[in-house]
Protein backbone atom coordinates (compact mmCIF):
# COMPACT_ATOMS: atom_id res chain seq x y z
CA UNK A 1 0.00 0.00 0.00
CA UNK A 2 1.37 3.57 -1.01
CA UNK A 3 2.28 6.01 1.80
CA UNK A 4 -0.42 8.87 0.33
CA UNK A 5 -3.40 5.29 0.51
CA UNK A 6 -1.79 4.65 3.96
CA UNK A 7 -2.25 8.18 5.04
CA UNK A 8 -5.84 8.40 3.60
CA UNK A 9 -7.06 5.27 5.29
CA UNK A 10 -5.57 6.13 8.91
CA UNK A 11 -6.75 9.61 8.69
CA UNK A 12 -10.48 8.12 7.72
CA UNK A 13 -10.66 5.42 10.74
CA UNK A 14 -9.21 8.53 13.13
CA UNK A 15 -11.49 10.56 11.72
CA UNK A 16 -14.45 8.00 11.80
CA UNK A 17 -13.46 7.19 15.37
CA UNK A 18 -13.20 10.75 16.46
CA UNK A 19 -16.78 11.06 15.27
CA UNK A 20 -17.90 8.07 16.83
CA UNK A 21 -16.66 9.15 20.15
CA UNK A 22 -18.29 12.59 19.55
CA UNK A 23 -21.35 10.90 19.42
CA UNK A 24 -20.97 9.06 22.14
CA UNK A 25 -19.90 11.24 24.27
CA UNK A 26 -23.21 13.88 23.30
CA UNK A 27 -25.17 10.64 24.26
CA UNK A 28 -23.56 10.20 27.29
CA UNK A 29 -23.81 14.37 27.81
CA UNK A 30 -27.65 13.72 27.24
CA UNK A 31 -28.44 10.35 28.74
CA UNK A 32 -26.61 12.19 32.09
CA UNK A 33 -28.57 15.61 31.46
CA UNK A 34 -31.94 13.03 31.47
CA UNK A 35 -30.75 11.17 34.35
CA UNK A 36 -30.24 14.39 35.93
CA UNK A 37 -33.74 15.74 35.27
CA UNK A 38 -34.89 12.62 36.89
CA UNK A 39 -33.26 12.60 39.87
CA UNK A 40 -34.34 16.19 40.00
CA UNK A 41 -37.74 15.25 39.51
CA UNK A 42 -40.40 15.83 42.65
CA UNK A 43 -37.24 17.35 44.38
CA UNK A 44 -38.11 20.76 44.31
CA UNK A 45 -41.00 22.79 46.08
CA UNK A 46 -43.89 24.25 44.04
CA UNK A 47 -46.47 26.51 45.21
CA UNK A 48 -49.56 24.20 45.77
CA UNK A 49 -52.46 25.03 43.80
CA UNK A 50 -55.46 27.28 45.84
CA UNK A 51 -58.61 25.02 46.09
CA UNK A 52 -60.19 28.12 45.55
CA UNK A 53 -60.24 31.63 43.53
CA UNK A 54 -58.66 35.16 44.85
CA UNK A 55 -62.20 36.66 45.98
CA UNK A 56 -63.59 33.66 47.27
CA UNK A 57 -63.18 34.26 50.65
CA UNK A 58 -64.92 37.53 50.40
CA UNK A 59 -66.00 39.54 52.57
CA UNK A 60 -63.98 38.09 55.57
CA UNK A 61 -61.00 38.13 53.42
CA UNK A 62 -60.22 40.55 50.41
CA UNK A 63 -58.80 39.18 47.09
CA UNK A 64 -56.11 41.52 47.02
CA UNK A 65 -54.65 40.35 50.05
CA UNK A 66 -55.16 36.97 48.47
CA UNK A 67 -53.39 37.28 45.98
CA UNK A 68 -50.50 39.00 47.25
CA UNK A 69 -50.04 36.84 49.69
CA UNK A 70 -50.42 33.69 47.67
CA UNK A 71 -48.79 34.59 44.43
CA UNK A 72 -45.68 37.12 46.68
CA UNK A 73 -45.40 35.82 49.78
CA UNK A 74 -45.80 32.02 49.74
CA UNK A 75 -43.91 32.09 46.35
CA UNK A 76 -41.15 34.21 47.75
CA UNK A 77 -40.62 31.18 49.73
CA UNK A 78 -40.69 28.80 47.34
CA UNK A 79 -38.86 30.11 45.46
CA UNK A 80 -36.00 30.62 48.13
CA UNK A 81 -35.75 27.29 49.06
CA UNK A 82 -35.37 25.89 45.06
CA UNK A 83 -32.36 28.43 45.15
CA UNK A 84 -30.67 26.38 48.47
CA UNK A 85 -28.11 23.39 47.08
CA UNK A 86 -30.52 19.98 46.82
CA UNK A 87 -27.84 18.73 49.36
CA UNK A 88 -29.21 20.97 51.95
CA UNK A 89 -32.45 19.70 52.54
CA UNK A 90 -33.65 15.95 52.45
CA UNK A 91 -36.15 14.90 50.20
CA UNK A 92 -36.52 11.68 50.58
CA UNK A 93 -39.21 12.82 53.05
CA UNK A 94 -42.33 14.89 53.06
CA UNK A 95 -42.60 18.79 54.08
CA UNK A 96 -44.23 17.68 57.98
CA UNK A 97 -41.16 15.73 58.53
CA UNK A 98 -38.51 18.32 56.71
CA UNK A 99 -40.39 20.81 59.33
CA UNK A 100 -39.77 18.23 62.34
CA UNK A 101 -36.20 17.53 61.90
CA UNK A 102 -35.63 21.76 62.26
CA UNK A 103 -34.13 22.52 65.05
CA UNK A 104 -31.65 25.17 66.48
CA UNK A 105 -28.28 24.21 64.88
CA UNK A 106 -31.00 24.53 60.98
CA UNK A 107 -29.48 27.27 58.89
CA UNK A 108 -32.13 30.13 59.55
CA UNK A 109 -33.06 30.01 55.52
CA UNK A 110 -34.51 26.63 55.56
CA UNK A 111 -36.18 27.44 58.91
CA UNK A 112 -37.72 30.67 57.79
CA UNK A 113 -38.81 29.86 54.21
CA UNK A 114 -39.71 25.87 55.31
CA UNK A 115 -41.70 26.95 57.76
CA UNK A 116 -43.51 29.91 55.49
CA UNK A 117 -44.09 27.20 52.05
CA UNK A 118 -44.79 24.41 54.98
CA UNK A 119 -47.33 26.48 57.48
CA UNK A 120 -48.93 28.98 54.25
CA UNK A 121 -49.58 25.39 52.24
CA UNK A 122 -51.81 24.39 55.12
CA UNK A 123 -53.40 27.26 56.27
CA UNK A 124 -54.57 27.86 52.54
CA UNK A 125 -56.74 24.16 52.94
CA UNK A 126 -57.95 25.34 56.27
CA UNK A 127 -59.79 28.07 54.79
CA UNK A 128 -63.26 27.32 52.50
CA UNK A 129 -65.63 29.82 50.95
CA UNK A 130 -68.74 31.71 52.76
CA UNK A 131 -70.41 33.69 50.90
CA UNK A 132 -74.01 32.73 52.45
CA UNK A 133 -71.99 34.20 55.76
CA UNK A 134 -73.97 30.71 57.36
CA UNK A 135 -73.10 30.23 60.70
CA UNK A 136 -69.49 28.09 60.94
CA UNK A 137 -69.48 25.82 64.01
CA UNK A 138 -66.83 22.56 64.09
CA UNK A 139 -68.38 18.96 64.25
CA UNK A 140 -67.82 15.36 64.40
CA UNK A 141 -64.83 14.11 67.02
CA UNK A 142 -63.43 17.43 66.90
CA UNK A 143 -66.46 19.18 68.02
CA UNK A 144 -66.38 17.03 71.37
CA UNK A 145 -62.89 17.58 72.24
CA UNK A 146 -63.12 20.58 71.67
CA UNK A 147 -65.87 20.97 74.62
CA UNK A 148 -64.32 18.14 76.50
CA UNK A 149 -60.93 20.43 76.64
CA UNK A 150 -62.11 24.06 76.42
CA UNK A 151 -65.67 23.35 78.19
CA UNK A 152 -67.33 25.28 75.58
CA UNK A 153 -66.35 26.18 71.85
CA UNK A 154 -67.24 29.84 73.22
CA UNK A 155 -64.76 29.24 75.61
CA UNK A 156 -62.37 27.84 72.75
CA UNK A 157 -63.09 30.93 70.26
CA UNK A 158 -62.31 33.25 72.97
CA UNK A 159 -59.13 31.64 74.30
CA UNK A 160 -57.63 31.29 70.48
CA UNK A 161 -59.11 34.41 69.64
CA UNK A 162 -57.15 36.03 72.60
CA UNK A 163 -53.62 34.01 72.24
CA UNK A 164 -53.32 35.54 68.15
CA UNK A 165 -54.07 38.86 68.73
CA UNK A 166 -51.44 39.11 71.45
CA UNK A 167 -48.76 37.52 69.25
CA UNK A 168 -45.94 39.51 69.37
CA UNK A 169 -45.18 41.09 65.70
CA UNK A 170 -45.23 37.90 63.23
CA UNK A 171 -46.51 34.66 63.94
CA UNK A 172 -49.02 32.16 63.90
CA UNK A 173 -51.39 30.78 66.49
CA UNK A 174 -52.40 27.04 66.07
CA UNK A 175 -54.62 24.27 67.78
CA UNK A 176 -52.70 21.48 68.18
CA UNK A 177 -53.13 17.94 69.65
CA UNK A 178 -50.40 17.21 72.53
CA UNK A 179 -50.22 13.70 74.51
CA UNK A 180 -54.29 13.28 72.95
CA UNK A 181 -54.83 16.52 74.30
CA UNK A 182 -55.58 19.85 72.44
CA UNK A 183 -53.85 22.79 73.13
CA UNK A 184 -53.68 26.59 71.90
CA UNK A 185 -50.09 27.81 71.05
CA UNK A 186 -48.29 30.12 69.18
CA UNK A 187 -45.64 30.64 67.60
CA UNK A 188 -42.84 33.33 66.02
CA UNK A 189 -42.26 34.07 62.55
CA UNK A 190 -42.37 30.77 60.63
CA UNK A 191 -41.96 28.22 63.02
CA UNK A 192 -44.57 26.16 63.72
CA UNK A 193 -45.17 23.11 66.05
CA UNK A 194 -43.58 20.45 64.59
CA UNK A 195 -40.29 22.02 64.83
CA UNK A 196 -37.40 20.91 68.05
CA UNK A 197 -37.27 24.80 68.44
CA UNK A 198 -36.37 24.95 72.80
CA UNK A 199 -39.92 27.03 74.17
CA UNK A 200 -42.17 25.83 71.39
CA UNK A 201 -44.70 23.62 72.36
CA UNK A 202 -44.65 20.44 69.57
CA UNK A 203 -47.62 18.56 68.42
CA UNK A 204 -49.70 17.59 65.95
CA UNK A 205 -51.36 20.30 63.61
CA UNK A 206 -54.93 20.77 63.74
CA UNK A 207 -55.70 24.21 62.84
CA UNK A 208 -53.53 27.24 61.78
CA UNK A 209 -53.96 31.22 61.93
CA UNK A 210 -51.74 33.14 60.11
CA UNK A 211 -50.93 36.64 61.92
CA UNK A 212 -48.11 38.47 59.99
CA UNK A 213 -49.67 41.83 58.84
CA UNK A 214 -49.58 40.73 55.12
CA UNK A 215 -52.46 38.17 55.83
CA UNK A 216 -54.46 40.95 56.52
CA UNK A 217 -53.25 44.70 56.64
CA UNK A 218 -54.63 45.66 53.26
CA UNK A 219 -58.08 45.25 54.37
CA UNK A 220 -57.80 46.05 58.41
CA UNK A 221 -54.82 47.93 58.70
CA UNK A 222 -53.39 47.43 61.89
CA UNK A 223 -56.63 46.02 63.64
CA UNK A 224 -55.91 42.28 63.85
CA UNK A 225 -58.48 41.57 66.12
CA UNK A 226 -61.40 42.10 63.29
CA UNK A 227 -59.21 40.11 60.98
CA UNK A 228 -59.49 37.26 63.29
CA UNK A 229 -63.13 38.22 64.18
CA UNK A 230 -64.10 37.66 60.81
CA UNK A 231 -61.34 34.35 60.07
CA UNK A 232 -63.73 32.13 62.07
CA UNK A 233 -66.38 32.73 58.99
CA UNK A 234 -64.42 30.73 56.87
CA UNK A 235 -62.36 28.27 58.57
CA UNK A 236 -62.34 24.99 57.31
CA UNK A 237 -63.93 22.44 59.47
CA UNK A 238 -64.16 19.53 57.63
CA UNK A 239 -60.04 19.64 56.60
CA UNK A 240 -59.23 20.34 60.39
CA UNK A 241 -61.58 17.71 61.25
CA UNK A 242 -59.63 15.38 58.90
CA UNK A 243 -55.91 16.44 60.60
CA UNK A 244 -57.54 15.37 64.27
CA UNK A 245 -58.59 12.02 62.80
CA UNK A 246 -55.98 11.52 60.80
CA UNK A 247 -53.75 9.27 62.73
Amino acid sequence: MSDRRKFLKTSGLIGLSTLAAKLMGEEKISALEKLGEQENSGKSFTLPKLPYSYDALEPFIDKQTMEIHYTKHHQAYVDKLNALPSGNIDFSTDDATKCSNIDKSTSAIIRNNLGGHYNHSLFWQLLKPNSENKTNLPGGKLASAITKEFKSYEEFKKEFSEKATKVFGSGWCWLILQNGKLKITTTPNQDNPLMNIEGNEKGKIIMALDVWEHAYYLKYQNKRADYITNWWNVVNWEKAEELFNTQ
